[in-house]
């Protein structure tokens, strides 16, 4: 049951996640209400976004239109309509070059954000670039690199309010497949790592690589023989994939100030491991950096309209 928004918004806002849609009515840059449902892009055809939409924000809509400025994977190749990639070097948003999907409700005016793409080497982002706006939205001064950990870890350079470019790394989905899928599931299985076991790792990987493939069997083994526990276990593999990740994304982060961005519990992972190796890193949550640059996004929509 949702409560009904008194005053109608001036736009709505919305994260349009794989796994979670989450909407806020808006006038200005405040928030009236907000909802979300677990109808995520995963779940559906692109007939049925309109639907899922309709279902949280009806009861906000009037009788005029009401622009949506929507990002994240909404706008995937699988999504609603795909939106397209701005290629860096470039502003984390510009919501002029938006995809307008076609609708029935005509009192939805929808805008899905483009994403971020770089040709050398192939990366693509996509969501990711509304919190680094929100981010810069409040720091508009931040020179040195963003890390946004997640499934797929985005490593982003900022330099004078641009993306210069940015570095993927699948760690989060690596730890989950191999946790969940290999013979390591028997040793980690849903544990909560460790922080110690996970220093100790990733201080071990982060300056020397190799100790990732080399030091992953051994984690089964440990459990036999020498009685390492699940916790111990995930905080080992965390660390060494993490740990490994530091090691190629040295450049990105060495004399250079660091913002990890995202989960607070895999953040203080991140934060943990950069700090140890020496890195200016400092931690800030993610869930209100979204809503900032969706904001923003909206701000300069109604300057040009």
């Amino acid at each position: 049951m949702v409560s009904p928004v008194v005053t109608g918004p001036d736009w709505i806002a919305v994260d349009w996640g794989t796994t979670r849609l989450r909407v806020w009515a808006m006038q200005g840059s405040e928030v009236l209400d907000n909802r979300s449902s677990d109808k995520g892009m995963g779940s559906l055809t692109p007939e049925g976004f309109e639907p899922a939409l309709l279902e949280l924000v009806a009861d906000w809509l009037g009788d005029q239109p009401v622009p949506v400025i929507a990002c994240g994977m909404v706008g995937a190749r699988t999504g609603w309509v795909e939106a397209e990639y701005r290629p860096t070097p470039c502003t984390p948003l510009d919501p002029l070059r938006a995809t307008r999907p076609l609708v029935a409700d005509l009192r939805l005016q929808v805008h899905i954000l483009p994403g971020l793409s770089q040709i050398d080497p192939p990366d693509v982002l996509r969501g990711e670039e509304t919190q680094i706006a929100g981010f810069l939205a409040r720091n508009p001064d931040f020179e040195g690199t963003l890390c946004l950990p997640g499934t797929h870890c985005k490593w982003v350079r900022i330099a004078s309010g641009m993306v210069e470019g940015f570095h993927t790394f699948m760690t989060g989905e690596v730890y989950a497949l191999l946790s969940r899928q290999s013979v390591l599931r028997l040793t980690v299985g849903n544990a909560r790592p460790d922080m110690d076991s996970f220093l100790e790792a990733s201080a071990q990987a982060a300056t020397n690589a190799d100790m990732a493939p080399a030091g992953l069997f051994p984690l089964r083994a440990a459990a036999l023989l020498n009685g390492l526990t699940a916790e111990q276990g995930a905080g080992r593999l965390s660390g060494l994939l993490i740990g490994s990740e530091l090691a190629a994304a040295r450049p990105l982060w060495s004399d250079r100030r660091v913002v990890i961005i995202g989960a607070p519990e895999l953040s203080a992972l991140y934060a943990g491991a950069l700090t140890q190796a020496g890195a200016d890193a400092h931690q800030m949550d993610g869930g209100e950096l979204v809503l900032a640059g969706l904001t923003a996004a909206a701000s300069a929509l109604t300057r040009t309209t």
